[in-house]
């Protein structure tokens, strides 16, 4: 272990006695002189230290708070920022589970299909999905379908195939829909395809606007921190139906189709599983309108269904 050098060695000590003895000095005088000497070194040691000390506290209380708000602000800032991108998937999700306003609106349990001779007695259009497939390859597509594409329709249900519909000319082959409490204006509705990322999607074979039956349009949505529908952003319709389950009964959606301005408002809203194809079906005792997109905002794991109707 190392020691503190003192001021003289003891072999400096022995030359100093021998060189008094040999001048005449007594050794009471030799050790009177030493010690005046080792006091004057300690006075000087001291002024120095203090000299030390007072300039390293001076650095210390220039720099002590700068560097203690930079030792708590850097980490800090690294927790904020893994905490704000945890709650950006986060919060969505749990969010819309425990939404007052949510939770009016839908049950609580998901909506099974309705049976096929009923579907099939309702409307010729639709063609049921098919229900041979055992419950386990079913659960596993489901499963597989995460790492699909959702700008492509062909993706949303459940048996990877997009239902047929009966042939028809439709007379127009897009129109324009807004939504003015999401912020919503001139998004472009194509009459059949299976590209969200351009536009909004009418399924093809269900009715016009203002045609008796259903419309059902179909969009892309993501977490709703990245929601954006202006019109001047070329990503618009990768986010645009994110917030339409925040709609509430009265709210107001326009399609304005071949110069005509049709004004329908929201009844209510509901939740179905992926393979529920049964929303696509057509009633014809009302003029209504569907809107569908995958819910909670973010996920693929349902389809929200907002229902609207025609007012004259």
């Amino acid at each position: 272990m190392s020691q503190k050098k003192l001021p003289l060695a003891s072999d400096e000590l022995v030359q100093i006695y021998r060189k008094a003895l040999a001048y005449g000095f007594s050794i009471n005088e030799v050790d009177l002189q030493i010690k005046r000497h080792l006091k004057r070194l300690a006075v000087t040691e001291k002024k120095e230290a203090l000299k030390l000390n007072s300039r390293q506290s001076e650095v210390k209380r220039r720099l002590s708070l700068p560097v203690r708000f930079l030792a708590f602000a850097v980490p800090s800032v690294f927790i904020l920022v893994g905490l704000y991108l945890l709650g950006n998937v986060v919060t969505p999700i749990f969010s819309y589970y425990v939404s007052d306003s949510v939770s009016a609106l839908i049950k609580p349990e998901l909506l099974a299909p309705i049976p096929e001779s009923e579907l099939l007695g309702s409307t010729p259009l639709v063609v049921v999905e098919d229900r041979t497939k055992e419950p386990e390859e079913i659960k596993t597509q489901i499963v597989d379908s995460v790492e699909l594409d959702f700008t492509n329709l062909a993706n949303w249900f459940g048996d990877g195939q997009v239902p047929d519909f009966a042939a028809q000319n439709a007379p127009i082959s897009e129109y324009i829909l807004d939504i003015p409490k999401l912020k919503i204006t001139n998004a472009k509705v194509k009459v059949g395809g299976t590209d969200l990322s351009q536009s909004l999607l009418a399924y093809p074979g269900t009715a016009l606007p203002g045609q008796h039956g259903s419309p059902v349009i179909f969009g892309h949505s993501v977490l709703r921190r990245f929601y954006n529908p202006s019109e001047k952003n070329p990503r618009r319709y990768m986010s645009i139906f994110s917030t339409i389950m925040t709609l509430e009964p009265g709210d107001k959606i326009y399609i304005t189709a071949d110069g005509v301005k049709y004004t329908y408002v929201v009844q209510n809203k509901k939740e179905v599983k992926p393979e529920d194809v049964y929303i696509l079906t057509q009633k014809y005792d009302a003029k209504k309108l569907k809107l569908v997109t995958c819910v909670p905002e973010g996920t693929t794991l349902r389809r929200g269904v907002v229902e609207a109707v025609l007012v004259e």
